[in-house]
């Protein structure tokens, strides 16, 4: 049985870990707002962007040059997963769903005699694939000091991506994130970018307007085409930085919680144990007096 001082010990160890729960918790709901925003508020620019592809794809005339980053290579034997995840943990399951789905997807790839290779964006990410995957990750990219993600980190990314396209170092990349829904629910996301995948006119966004391109519709996508690569990188930069704030806080939250109940159980336990401790000494006192 533990000794009062050691269940004191054990308490306050608790009551000290609450706190920084309860401070990470904090910390986390104040940057889930701008994260959230800024997430939602990529959402409609990266959805037209689509919808403007599939319009310039199902007009392209007979017999135009399609780009590369469009047709693709031609084959499917190098894979290049780009796995997005945290720098920092203690954010339940968010890096480990992001990390599963694209181990999964390796292990079928390989299973199939395909070429993997990894680039892991975040820290976590990287230290969980590397258990099983150290010889196919190809890079790590870390955004630890960036403080606010934006256009030129996406960017960065993107012209990394087109340089080993353009060295034929793969045929297909494809795009690991966690789509944010809401604090409780994330939804680990693979997209290919790579051929791009493109919307089908019938399904993007419906406009009653009419366009008519100029210059044709292979020199314009040409032309958007990487900048649609950044514009998708950047989407799943944001929905993974306000799906982190979302998962970590509602982690923190059940840490916080767990931690007082810890605290009401040790807090029993030591109260019993004193007690017991004192009617020992009084059944000791009255037995040495009884037995003057």
């Amino acid at each position: 049985m533990p000794s009062l001082k050691d269940l004191r010990n054990r308490i306050a160890s608790v009551k000290a870990t609450q706190k920084i729960t309860k401070a990470m918790q904090m910390v986390a709901a104040a940057k889930l707002r701008r994260a959230q925003n800024a997430a939602e508020n990529a959402r409609p620019y990266a959805e037209r962007m689509a919808a403007v592809l599939g319009n310039l794809a199902s007009n392209l005339t007979a017999g135009a040059e399609t780009p590369r980053l469009l047709s693709g290579t031609g084959q499917d034997r190098v894979h290049l997963l780009l796995v997005c995840t945290a720098e920092r943990g203690l954010c339940g399951a968010f890096n480990s769903s992001i990390a599963r789905l694209a181990r999964d997807h390796a292990r079928r790839l390989l299973a199939e005699g395909k070429t993997v290779k990894i680039i892991c964006v975040g820290k976590k990410g990287y230290d969980i694939l590397r258990r099983e995957f150290r010889e196919q990750i190809v890079e790590l990219i870390e955004l630890r000091g960036v403080r606010q993600l934006g256009f030129e980190n996406a960017e960065g990314i993107a012209e990394n991506l087109l340089r080993r396209f353009e060295a034929g170092e793969f045929d297909i990349a494809t795009l690991y994130y966690s789509r944010f829904r809401s604090v409780i629910a994330q939804i680990p996301t693979a997209q290919q970018i790579i051929p791009a995948e493109i919307v089908p006119a019938a399904e993007a966004v419906q406009t009653d307007a009419v366009y008519d391109y100029e210059p044709g519709e292979g020199e314009i996508l040409a032309a958007l085409l990487p900048k649609n690569l950044t514009v998708q990188i950047l989407r799943a930069l944001l929905e993974n930085a306000a799906s982190e704030q979302g998962a970590r806080m509602s982690a923190m939250d059940s840490a916080t919680r767990n931690a007082g109940e810890m605290i009401k159980k040790q807090t029993l336990i030591y109260n019993r144990t004193r007690q017991a401790m004192i009617t020992k000494e009084l059944i000791e006192i009255i037995s040495g007096a009884e037995a003057l």
